[in-house]
């Protein structure tokens, strides 16, 4: 097989990129906003004032700042990923690779947001650390899932080239 074949690369980091990207914009939208649950610094500078609002809503603009940069740079791999005839278009390998991002990031998020530096918590009060290990445990889910799909799909892209 030509070296030039079956190279799914940008359309792995396409589906990684994007779906850290979606992960956290589902964690700033739907947990920060929606819900109110916690922000960036909720532990560290609890929502008692003006003050510690706007330094909150600052990390929060700049977290979603970040999201828009990742989800930024899945597009453009993903527009190359589509643009290279040489790169197989596979949905199990572009929905695990997303699965993969989105679990990674709320597992890495989680450890060191959470629990190493403790500067916010899924939800805080009764049963917080119940509700980080549950956040923790479905992202390992995902990228259970992701990498299964993965596998399957860059299998399947083998056996039809």
């Amino acid at each position: 097989m030509d070296k030039q074949q079956n190279q799914p690369g940008n359309l792995i980091a396409a589906g990684i990129l994007l779906g850290i990207g979606a992960a956290g914009f589902f964690d700033g939208i739907v947990l920060h906003e929606i819900l109110q649950w916690h922000h960036m610094l909720t532990s560290v500078r609890p929502i008692t004032n003006i003050s510690s609002l706007e330094a909150n809503t600052l990390w929060d603009g700049i977290f979603h700042a970040a999201m828009y940069a990742f989800t930024v740079a899945g597009v453009v791999f993903l527009w190359r990923a589509v643009s290279n005839s040489n790169v197989p278009l596979s949905l199990q390998t572009f929905g695990g690779s997303l699965l993969i991002g989105a679990g990674s990031f709320n597992l890495i998020e989680g450890l060191i947001d959470h629990q190493i530096l403790g500067i916010h918590h899924v939800k805080t009060g009764p049963n917080e650390l119940a509700w980080d290990i549950g956040f923790l445990a479905i992202s390992a889910v995902l990228v259970a899932i992701g990498w299964i799909l993965l596998r399957s799909g860059r299998r399947e892209a083998t056996t039809y080239n």
